[in-house]
């Protein structure tokens, strides 16, 4: 049985899974987690364009499972390089059912998203396949560059998280959740309430104070739970999906539910391309809608964490299989480090 207090991490190959890798060992190291890596191919349509760094071909799965190991070998040696244990597996088949049902066995599952292509496309690419509507754990998206194809640089440290905040049950455990990372980092919360903008909102101050009045009954739990975290209030009449991607550019985090119509749903459901995971420059932590709906054997409960959900050993999830590999050698992960943020000391 993998490590439930595990955050696993999925990787193809491309610098922008290396970045969330990198992303993902950064956190565990600070939380004191260990990392699983993933590794997902399929046969006999994956082609060389499914693995960025080799050149797969057609339907050779020996060649495949071997490009596999190196890319695990290297996304492994940048978790060594932050001194993090990290175990190793292979996924083939489809991705997306595979890694809903892996979702049972972690903490926190860490995708990075380059656009069009590769694993990141597959996991978040439908709704009817969606990573971050269907796990039983939280996603995060980890982002390779803005929507101009500019780098973007990951912080070591997080110090300012921020939350969409609404009144529904997928809201407020966003807004528990989001609380929660934000203490452990001794990081400044921003929650941040994207109402409808209707007639007299922008400049009828009653209208706004009685959204206020809203957000300050959802946030006194947070506030008696973590006396000490530095807490911002905001009323932001408007497009939810603007409002937190703006938000994203001087945020470290960015946390949002997702739950199945309504409310905060533009952001991570229908058109993807249009959502704030695909136009967020910096990690958005989606607490999907499965995860506060429903543990595997207790349909009218929410979990309090994911080690509340009933874990699923691996035998039992077709398509996965536990590999070991050795790390690469230190001198790739700083090679690695120097393509996905040259800002990383």
């Amino acid at each position: 049985m993998i490590n439930e207090k595990a955050i696993l991490v999925g990787v193809d190959g491309s610098h922008a899974s290396y970045k969330a890798t990198w992303w993902a060992a950064n956190f565990a190291k600070h939380a004191g987690l260990t990392l699983q890596i993933v590794c997902a191919y399929s046969l006999p349509s994956y082609a060389a364009v499914s693995f960025d760094a080799t050149y797969t071909a057609m339907g050779d799965d020996n060649a495949a499972h071997s490009d596999a190991q190196e890319i695990l070998s290297k996304a492994k040696a940048i978790a060594d390089e932050q001194g993090v244990e990290s175990t190793t597996l292979i996924v083939t088949g489809d991705p997306a059912s595979v890694f809903v049902e892996l979702s049972r066995n972690y903490n926190l599952i860490v995708i990075g998203n380059r656009g069009k292509g590769g694993l990141a496309e597959r996991l978040l690419g439908t709704t009817s396949s969606s990573l971050p509507a269907y796990a039983y754990c939280p996603i995060v998206v980890v982002p390779y560059t803005d929507d101009d194809g500019n780098l973007m640089h990951l912080n070591n440290t997080i110090t300012k998280v921020a939350v969409g905040s609404d009144e529904s049950k997928w809201g407020l455990k966003a807004l528990d959740i989001a609380a929660k990372f934000a203490d452990m980092w001794g990081a400044e919360l921003d929650v941040i309430s994207a109402v409808p903008k209707v007639q007299g909102a922008d400049g009828d101050k009653a209208v706004m104070d009685s959204y206020m009045e809203d957000l300050e009954v959802r946030i006194k739990p947070i506030e008696e739970a973590y006396p000490t975290l530095k807490i911002t209030k905001t009323v932001v009449p408007g497009n939810a999906v603007q409002t937190l991607t703006k938000a994203s550019y001087d945020h470290d985090v960015v946390v949002v539910g997702s739950r199945g119509r309504g409310g905060f749903t533009g952001l991570l459901l229908g058109s993807t391309s249009q959502g704030l995971i695909q136009h967020a420059v910096g990690p958005v932590y989606v607490v999907p809608r499965k995860y506060v709906e429903a543990a595997e054997s207790r349909l009218d409960t929410v979990p309090g964490s994911p080690a509340d959900v009933q874990p699923k050993p691996l035998e039992k999830i077709g398509g996965v299989e536990e590999l070991p590999v050795a790390s690469a050698a230190p001198d790739v992960a700083d090679q690695i480090d120097a393509v996905i943020d040259p800002e990383h000391k």
